[in-house]
């Protein structure tokens, strides 16, 4: 059993940064691969990024390329989403989640992750 807590939400200007923060459970984390999705209102959740178990290899959306970065400190069993460069339309409530697949590949699928975070609120004033 996997708790992912999440900090660092919150209203932001557009145009402005955050980072979001993601704090794992347990002595496993640097084994298995981390992910953020996204909720807008009134939308379905969608893929953000993912990075695998040594953060080496990432991935993004084509949305937030260039505005997202994943990163993870495995010594602190905690996985990163610096945003910059917002805009309204990033307004949603960001999920992390933990993908303990054997065999890791990078996934936008959210049925690949078995442990979610609480999702923090980020409003993007426009």
């Amino acid at each position: 059993q996997v708790q992912l807590v999440e900090s660092g939400g919150g209203l932001v200007q557009a145009g402005g940064s955050l980072r979001l923060s993601c704090a794992a459970s347990g002595r496993t984390f640097s084994s298995y691969g981390m992910g953020w999705f996204r909720q807008a209102p009134g939308k379905e959740r969608e893929f953000v990024a993912v990075s695998n178990s040594s953060g080496r290899n990432t991935y993004y959306a084509d949305s937030v390329r260039g505005r997202f970065t994943i990163s993870r400190d495995n010594a602190k069993n905690t996985v990163y989403l610096q945003m910059k460069s917002l805009i309204h339309e990033y307004t949603a409530v960001y999920y992390c989640a933990a993908d303990q697949r054997r065999f890791w590949s990078p996934s936008k699928n959210d049925a690949g992750y078995a442990y979610w975070g609480q999702g923090p609120q980020v409003p993007v004033s426009s």
